[in-house]
């Protein structure tokens, strides 16, 4: 299992860009210092060699579908090759459905704000992925991510719900993975490592109550590990909207 804690920052994304690797339940790897393109580039390689992996990113894989029907896209595949050609110029002109800049105020009702992942249980407090400044945006890291899935496909992986084939890519929300904590403080974190994960290597533990970033990662890959037998099950969906918004992956609640 992997789980890659996203960064959409136009310089320096390597540093807040982390990597974390379980096997057999164990984690085993858990790194930045790679940019985008060199992440994908290592996944392409391990799917390689290991195609029965499963990769969960932490970006928004596609838009509301309104959004989607207004410029003719239907398929994941037609998002992911429209954000390649004129997703910086989207970031860029900060125009109309996007939002967060100075100056750019949210023009949305909240019926057009969301993809149905985002207004279910699926994730709590998400943001819209048409905001792309201001505090938690996660607009700009979603933008810069849908062409990699691009990649990733034409790589032969699956995107999990859009298509199938493996290894398999899924979307993750890590405040659904790690449930209440307070991630801001550096104790927090440490504490919610030690308690939930004690048999895990305690120096992978100690850099994962190092940041923020590198504790999401972490702590998705294991969580992920915890619940392999669903995500290797995980087929197409019943509701339409999910095969062109995408959806949040999030463990069964107990008891289903």
């Amino acid at each position: 299992m992997i789980a890659v804690d996203w960064s959409g920052k136009a310089k320096g994304p390597e540093e807040s860009l982390w990597q974390a690797e379980v096997r057999d339940g164990r984690l085993t790897e858990l790194r930045n210092g790679l940019d985008r393109d060199e992440l994908i580039a290592k996944l392409l390689e391990l799917g390689e060699a290991e195609p029965s992996m499963v990769i969960g990113l932490d970006f928004a894989f596609s838009f509301p579908a309104w959004w989607c029907e207004e410029n003719g896209w239907s398929s994941g595949e037609d998002v992911w090759s429209a954000m390649a050609h004129g997703g910086e110029d989207l970031l860029d002109g900060c125009e109309a459905p996007f939002w967060g800049r100075p100056g750019k105020r949210n023009p949305h009702p909240k019926a057009r704000l969301y993809r149905q992942t985002e207004i279910s249980e699926d994730a709590v407090r998400a943001k819209s992925v048409f905001q792309i400044g201001g505090a938690g945006a996660v607009g700009t890291g979603s933008v810069r991510g849908m062409p990699h899935l691009l990649t990733l496909a034409k790589n032969g992986f699956g995107i999990w719900p859009f298509s199938e084939g493996w290894p398999r890519v899924v979307e993750i929300y890590p405040r659904a993975l790690t449930g209440p904590v307070n991630k801001g403080k550096w104790s927090a974190r440490h504490d919610y490592l030690v308690e939930h994960f004690p048999e895990q290597p305690r120096d992978l533990l100690e850099r994962a109550a190092g940041s923020e970033d590198a504790f999401d990662a972490a702590v998705s890959a294991l969580v992920m590990s915890e619940h392999e037998a669903e995500l290797r099950v995980l087929g197409p969906l019943a509701d339409p909207a999910y095969g062109i918004e995408g959806k949040i992956w999030r463990p069964e609640p107990p008891g289903r």
